[in-house]
């Protein structure tokens, strides 16, 4: 993806009269993310983050099935600030530099921490045809039904999304393997991330950071929070009353 964008006097983004601006010059770049993010959620936010030592903003969002996508576009961002994805997308449509109205207390989902270890890489070729032959087996299950039962698109959706296609142990350091579910298969896929069908090559980075497992690929990272396993276990020799 080329970062091209609409720029004033001296490459700066246009000043915005008596508003802030977006700060984003890699206008079509970032309109391509949030076309994607919009098709699959209308009402998708999109969260603005300055890169550190760069002037590069980070795009965040939440995709429906509940893992973070992030994709780095050209500009500065106006700090930290949360927005539609919709109206931003509209306004960089419109050739417009304005920062939609902020919607920050909207979002509640944390972010992985930024160092994270690289424990894997896998051929992108070969995550494409794993989400590929994914949704074809869900077209196929939702009108055929499972063992000759009908079963709801939801629960047909969410089992495949929980499904396990990539596993991952690594060598340099005694840890459990790490599950690559395919909830982040696709986001990774649709959101675009793994390029072009007809692109040759292409490698795609399984990363962990703490609770954390992501898909980094070569136009943008997946992110999902692994559930930790509560146990409750009863206090011995304590009585009550």
């Amino acid at each position: 993806m080329t970062d091209r964008g609409t720029v004033g006097r001296g490459g700066l983004p246009p000043t915005v009269p008596g508003g802030i601006g977006h700060g984003l010059t890699g206008v079509v770049d970032a309109g391509t993310f949030l076309a994607r993010l919009v098709r699959l959620d209308r009402g998708a936010l999109v969260r603005l983050r300055p890169v550190s030592g760069s002037e590069r903003t980070a795009l965040w969002a939440r995709l429906p099935w509940g893992v973070l996508v992030v994709h780095t576009v050209a500009g500065g961002s106006p700090g930290d600030a949360t927005v539609s994805a919709g109206e931003l997308l509209a306004e960089l449509t419109a050739g417009g530099s304005a920062l939609p109205v902020r919607r920050d207390a909207q979002w509640r989902w944390p972010l992985p921490p930024p160092a994270s270890r690289r424990v894997e890489t896998l051929p992108a070729a070969e995550l494409r045809r794993g989400a590929e032959a994914a949704a074809d087996a869900l077209r196929d299950a939702a009108g055929r039904g499972v063992e000759g039962r009908a079963a709801g698109e939801r629960v047909l959706r969410d089992a495949l999304l929980d499904h396990v296609p990539v596993v991952v142990t690594p060598d340099d350091v005694p840890t459990t393997p790490v599950e690559v579910p395919q909830r982040l298969v696709q986001g990774l896929v649709r959101m675009g991330f793994v390029g072009a069908p007809e692109a040759p090559g292409g490698v795609v980075q399984v990363r962990t950071v703490g609770s954390w497992v992501g898909l980094v690929g070569p136009y943008g990272a997946v992110w999902l929070q692994r559930v930790t396993d509560l146990t409750v276990r009863p206090i011995l020799g304590q009585q009550s009353g």
